[in-house]
């Protein structure tokens, strides 16, 4: 039986011709990722904020907006409702109350009262409530963990081969936290502890496509130490395709079921990740291996001088 094979052998797609086009488009979308950000802000949940997360189960249906209504009529503060797991689940949350302990459990009582009153038969399955001080651990501690994350990388990547391989590293993640930050703030999907995970994982992929496809580069760059540089990042990214390719598309079958009819607490975590294993296959070719040819990286930057002139190299 053949097997079946995803890129052809003997592939030979010219990556490196569009590599001006795509650093523009990706410099432009990462500028409007991190200003939108910063102008509109994230949706963060609970855990980031404070507050109180109840989730309520109906018998039917609800309307969303008469629901919301009656929930302001508490005088509790502004609340959002959304559709949690299903069509009778809903996720009412809402800020965190001035007094503390006993003003949270005022008024999660005043809320199961109202739907105790307004809707015959729901119950509610959830109250979870968020100190402004742990939310405030929460947010910084999470920040902290991708940003280290990010450093730690770069590092790692600048002793396991050069510093020029390291900043090329740098710069991948860091295009790949932005948009991925950017779809949130543009969609308005909620940023939790999920999310957070989520992009330390992203981070961990973009790296794993990003050490296989610098590894062969600089075996290449060792193997043809007279052979240009765009020819030779190419014929690297293409010796290394079909892994990449193979490797992103059964991840984003995977995360495409969890998205579909994966339970809604996760549908963050799933579609984060989806969405920066995409960029992060992207950016691993027209990001990381670009940046080595504005630092100036030629097949005999790393060779010290007396092997330069070595027998043994392979011409282009």
């Amino acid at each position: 039986m053949k097997l079946l094979k995803l890129v052809p052998d003997h592939t030979n797609v010219d990556f490196m011709r569009w590599r001006n086009l795509a650093v523009i488009l990706s410099t432009l979308l990462t500028v409007a990722s991190l200003a939108y950000t910063a102008y509109r802000g994230l949706n963060l949940g609970v855990d980031f904020v404070g507050g109180q997360m109840i989730r309520v189960t109906f018998t039917q249906p609800v309307n969303v907006e008469q629901l919301r209504s009656r929930v302001l009529g508490l005088h509790l503060g502004e609340a959002s409702i959304q559709e949690f797991g299903g069509p009778t689940s809903y996720q009412v949350r809402l800020p965190k109350p001035p007094g503390g302990d006993a003003a949270a459990n005022e008024a999660a009582n005043k809320v199961k009262q109202l739907v105790a009153a307004d809707y015959p038969g729901a119950r509610v399955d959830s109250v979870e409530t968020v100190s402004g001080k742990v939310s405030e651990e929460l947010a910084s501690d999470g920040a902290k963990a991708i940003i280290f994350a990010m450093l730690g990388i770069a590092l790692y990547i600048w002793i396991r081969f050069e510093w020029q391989f390291g900043v090329g590293a740098l710069l991948t993640l860091a295009h790949d936290v932005s948009m991925t930050l950017g779809f949130f703030a543009f969609t308005r999907l909620q940023v939790d502890l999920n999310v957070v995970a989520a992009i330390l994982t992203i981070v961990g992929y973009s790296l794993n496509d990003t050490v296989v496809i610098y590894d062969r580069i600089r075996e290449n760059l060792r193997k043809y130490r007279k052979m240009a540089i765009l020819p030779l990042l190419n014929l690297s990214l293409n010796e290394t395709l079909a892994r990449t390719v193979v490797t992103s598309l059964t991840v984003l079958i995977a995360l495409g079921v969890l998205m579909a009819i994966g339970p809604e607490v996760i549908f963050g975590l799933a579609i984060a990740i989806f969405l920066g294993v995409l960029i992060g296959t992207y950016s691993s070719i027209y990001i990381s291996a670009p940046v080595l040819v504005w630092l100036k990286v030629t097949p005999d930057s790393f060779v010290r001088v007396d092997e330069k002139d070595a027998p043994g190299t392979q011409p282009a």
